[in-house]
C-alpha cells in the first residue's frame, strides 16, 4: 500500500481509498474546493486528502500540511460567514470587461466608438510608458476611459512605472482595467506538460492623471485629417498596397463581395467628405481579410448570429485601421446589429474578446500587406 508524504503523523489509507474513506482521518475533513477525485498511484498525494496535489495548487515536491492547516489557523483564501468558510468569488476578467461594454453600449454609445463620437480633439491607439500599443480588447476599454475621462494623453502606465519615471499618480485617482494575456505550463491527466493560455486583469493610470513624467507623454496625437471632398493620393495608394481589388461604378452601395472577392465603392464624389469615403472602404476592407485565402475569418463564422459577429469585427477593425491612418471612420450599423451584438455578449462573456482579436488580426494583415508593398517599391 503506497503511504501519503510525511504529514504532521496524519494517517492514510492506500491510494485506492475514496475521499469518504480518507475524510474520518482528518480533523478538517471537507474536501477541497476544485477536488479532483481520488489519486491514482501515478500522481502525488496531496497531504490533506487523497486527490490530485494540482488541487489545492501544491507542487508536487512539497510535503507536510501548508501553514493555513495548522491549528487555530485558517485558510487566507477562504473568508468567514456565520461561524464557516467559504471561498471567495473570483475575480472573472471576461465577465468584468464585457459588463463594462455592454453597459456602454446600452447607455448609447460602443467604446470603440467614442474616439470620434465623444468630441475628443484627437484620436490614436493608447500606448504603453514605452510608446509600444495596446492591441486587442485593451484599445477599447481605453479609448472608451480616456473619452469618459477626457483624457487627451494617448499613454498609460502602472503605478511603479510612474514612480520609475519620475512621476506620481495624483492622490484620489482612479485606475483602468487593461488585460495582459499569457500562458502557464499544466501537467495533464497524462502526464504530458501543456501550455495553458490565461488573461489576468491589471490597473493602469492615463499619463494625464500623472504628474512629474517627461514632457513627451503630455504630447497630443494629431486630430483626424480634414480631407474636404478631395481623394488623398497617399491614402489611395495605401488601399491599393493591400493587394484589394476596388471597383467603383454608380451602384449606391459599398460592399464586400465574398463570391468575387472583390470591393465595390460609389464615386468618392457622391460622400459628403472624402475622409468618409476612405472610413467606408477601411470597413470594406477589413472584411476582405476574412476571406478563405487570406485568415478565413468569414469560412469559421458562417451561420447567421456569425454574420452580426462579422459586422461587429468590422465596425472594430475599421476603427483601429482609421486610428493608425488618420482618418474618421463610418458608422452606419443598423439598431438590429447592435442588439445582435448585446445578445452576444451577455450570452457569451468571450466574444467581445474574440471579435476584438479577430479585429487586431484584420488590421495587421492590412498593415502588413502595405509595409510589403513599400518595401518592394523602394527596392
Amino acid at each position: 500500500n503506497r503511504q501519503a508524504p510525511p504529514a504532521a503523523s496524519v494517517p492514510v489509507e492506500n491510494s485506492g481509498s475514496s475521499h469518504a474513506q480518507a475524510r474520518g482521518f482528518l480533523p478538517n475533513s471537507r474536501p477541497p474546493p476544485g477536488c479532483h477525485g481520488p489519486a491514482r498511484p501515478q500522481d502525488g498525494l496531496c497531504p490533506y486528502l487523497l486527490c490530485l496535489s494540482e488541487c489545492m495548487g501544491i507542487p508536487k515536491i512539497r510535503t507536510g500540511r501548508p501553514a493555513h492547516w495548522r491549528k487555530g489557523r485558517r485558510d487566507p483564501n477562504r473568508v468567514t460567514q456565520g461561524g464557516s468558510q467559504m471561498t471567495k468569488e473570483k475575480f472573472d476578467v471576461y465577465s468584468h470587461v464585457t459588463n463594462q461594454i455592454v453597459a456602454q453600449i446600452e447607455a448609447g454609445t460602443p467604446p470603440w466608438r467614442k474616439p470620434w463620437t465623444g468630441g475628443g480633439i484627437s484620436v490614436s491607439l493608447p500606448e504603453r510608458f514605452n510608446g509600444e500599443a495596446y492591441r486587442g480588447i485593451n484599445i477599447l476599454m481605453l479609448w472608451a476611459t480616456a473619452m469618459a475621462k477626457d483624457y487627451s494623453s494617448s499613454r498609460w502606465m502602472t503605478f511603479n512605472q510612474a514612480k520609475q519615471l519620475g512621476g506620481h499618480v495624483r492622490k484620489g485617482e482612479k485606475s483602468a482595467t487593461v488585460v495582459k494575456y499569457g500562458t502557464v505550463e499544466r501537467e495533464d491527466e497524462n502526464g504530458e506538460e501543456r501550455q495553458i493560455p490565461y488573461a489576468k486583469a491589471y490597473r493602469v493610470f492615463n499619463a494625464d492623471q500623472i504628474e512629474g513624467l517627461p514632457a513627451e507623454f503630455y504630447i497630443l496625437p494629431d486630430p483626424p485629417r480634414d480631407l474636404g471632398t478631395v481623394v488623398d493620393p497617399a491614402l489611395e495608394a495605401f488601399f491599393a498596397a493591400t493587394g484589394a481589388q476596388i471597383d467603383t461604378t454608380e451602384e449606391p452601395r459599398a460592399y464586400y463581395n465574398i463570391k468575387t472577392d472583390r470591393i465595390h465603392m460609389p464615386p468618392v464624389g457622391t460622400f459628403h467628405r472624402a475622409a468618409g469615403y476612405f472610413g467606408t472602404l477601411a470597413h470594406e476592407t477589413v472584411h476582405w481579410t476574412g476571406a478563405t485565402k487570406r485568415l478565413d475569418r468569414l469560412g469559421r463564422f458562417n451561420d447567421r448570429k456569425a454574420y452580426a459577429f462579422e459586422e461587429l469585427v468590422a465596425e472594430i477593425g475599421n476603427c483601429m485601421l482609421c486610428a493608425q491612418i488618420g482618418v474618421e471612420p463610418e458608422f452606419d450599423q443598423s439598431a438590429a446589429y447592435v442588439e445582435g451584438w448585446l445578445e452576444a455578449m451577455k450570452e457569451d462573456s468571450r466574444a467581445i474578446f474574440r471579435a476584438a482579436s479577430e479585429a487586431q488580426k484584420a488590421v495587421d494583415y492590412i498593415m502588413d500587406r502595405t509595409a510589403q508593398a513599400e518595401r518592394m517599391a523602394a527596392e
